[in-house]
């Protein structure tokens, strides 16, 4: 079931999460994730973009106030200490294996790519190595798929509360 807001990515949607990125997306599907503040702020996308390099990170967050959010959990050196959790904790070792199938299912509705058979994103199935996946897998899944996304979505600040998020590039380019 797709989270509320989810569709197919309207040339609206492609010109918000051009805005927010700073250049062209590439192979955009849908919108698999809406911020509060009604912009996209994950995309899914093709598993072999148009020029044909193969893309495992099917589900890519594009909010610079989300992965800005995120890039200052991961400076605390969270990765690490999940990933240790991960050799010790066999329940979220088998949470986290069964985030790796679903992303891999996900993926795989959109086609099969050879080169990335096997291959998902963000360290899945036993390491953490990219928050930003974790967490724009867990909000395009919901809640409940992706145990560490989950944990790292508990730990951000409302990062859409001062204005829509395809405005936060503007912003940073202006210094604000």
């Amino acid at each position: 079931m797709s989270p509320a807001g989810a569709g197919p990515a309207t040339p609206a949607d492609l010109a918000a999460v051009a805005r927010q990125l700073g250049r062209e997306p590439r192979g955009v599907v849908e919108v698999a994730h809406r911020c509060p503040c009604g912009e996209p702020d994950v995309v899914r996308t093709e598993p072999r973009l148009p020029d044909g390099t193969p893309f495992p990170t099917s589900f890519y967050a594009t909010c610079p106030r989300l992965t800005g959010a995120v890039s200052t959990v991961e400076s605390r050196g969270v990765m690490a200490r999940m990933s240790a959790r991960l050799e010790e904790e066999e329940p979220l070792r088998r949470a986290y294996a069964a985030a790796h199938e679903d992303y891999l299912t996900r993926r795989a509705e959109l086609g099969e790519v050879p080169e990335i058979s096997g291959v998902s994103a963000g360290g899945m199935p036993t390491r953490v190595k990219c928050l930003h996946v974790l967490v724009a897998h867990s909000l395009a899944a919901g809640p409940g798929v992706n145990p560490l996304g989950d944990e790292v979505l508990e730990m951000l600040d409302p990062w859409w509360q001062r204005h829509p998020c395809a405005e936060a590039a503007g912003d940073e380019e202006e210094g604000r």
